[in-house]
């Protein structure tokens, strides 16, 4: 267990010597940002901590305690501003991050979507999202109205990509777009990530030979996915067995996000709004595995890491 001043040192330096790598931000009229770009990816991926139960409860923490460490700290809308600014530069520590814990290599990678409400499904109208997110249904939530975001792991942990439909999209063709943006990288889709090195293993949900023949032909894309209980072709139950084993990391995965992190308490207004948050907590959760290697710890004892 470290203190917060440690946690924000430690971060604050790795990001710090990343962003000297980068290209200067180009220059732009009007007053320059009040805070570095090392310094909004600090603030950006602490304040997606579940200690905060919202945006606007961690900037209400950094504004009466985090001022001596952040002194130039602006107001919360001018912040969400930087963010967004900077939200580039988060994208790119995310991959150094995926880089520097070797996650290349591994030798799979599991992939899995899950559901993320943005909005009580039972409420009218249309809400803020109105082009981005509509009701769909995942086995955790029930019916909601949010996103699907669909997350590529490896076996250690590591969130290597990630990227987020309308609720209702189903798992093959939100797998289709990851994986083609993975081949083909897309300017808007950079969170997706590199293609892996070896095979990824998925559930029932990505099921059809012709997904899985056109992905290998189309984006050298290999995957292993069961067949359903009533199919011709037959696993062994230790097959079965194994190969659940080996996709449990990704539950694992998401039940960090949701519990050490703010993924439930999620109610933004825009769709840059969404992504700079999902960008923020991916990136803090492998920053938490590289950390905790650093002190020796577990790599996913996230819930004691910092001694609030």
């Amino acid at each position: 267990m470290i203190s917060l001043d440690t946690f924000l040192t430690e971060l604050y330096v790795m990001a710090d010597d990343f962003c000297k790598t980068l290209p200067p931000e180009p220059a732009r009229e009007g007053a320059r940002p009040t805070l570095t770009r090392s310094e909004v990816i600090t603030l950006a991926l602490t304040g997606q901590w579940a200690l905060f139960p919202s945006e606007r409860a961690f900037y209400r923490y950094a504004w009466r305690h985090l001022r001596a460490a952040f002194p130039t700290l602006p107001t919360r809308p001018q912040f969400n501003r930087l963010v967004r600014h900077f939200q580039a530069s988060i994208v790119a520590f995310f991959h150094h991050l995926v880089q520097t814990l070797h996650a290349p290599t591994a030798c799979y990678e599991v992939l899995s979507g899950m559901g993320v409400a943005t909005r009580d499904a039972k409420r009218r109208a249309s809400g803020w999202l109105p082009s981005v997110a509509d009701v769909g249904w995942c086995t955790r939530l029930g019916w909601y109205e949010g996103v699907h975001v669909l997350t590529a792991v490896t076996c250690d942990a590591v969130i290597t990509g990630f990227g987020c439909a309308e609720a209702s999209t189903k798992d093959q063709p939100l797998a289709e777009t990851f994986l083609a943006a993975r081949s083909q990288p897309h300017p808007r889709l950079q969170t997706v990530g590199a293609p892996a090195s070896g095979p990824y293993l998925l559930d029932k949900g990505f099921e059809g030979q012709a997904w899985h023949r056109r992905w290998r032909e189309q984006y050298d894309a290999l995957v292993i996915c069961p067949p359903k209980r009533n199919s011709q072709v037959r696993w062994p139950k230790r097959l079965r067995r194994s190969f659940a084993g080996k996709r449990q990391i990704v539950e694992t995965v998401h039940d960090k996000l949701i519990e050490a992190f703010r993924l439930e308490r999620e109610r933004p207004h825009a769709l840059d709004g969404l992504l700079a948050r999902l960008t923020a907590m991916m990136t803090l959760h492998n920053f938490c595995i590289w950390l905790n290697e650093k002190l020796g710890r577990p790599r996913l004892a996230f819930v004691d890491l910092i001694d609030w």
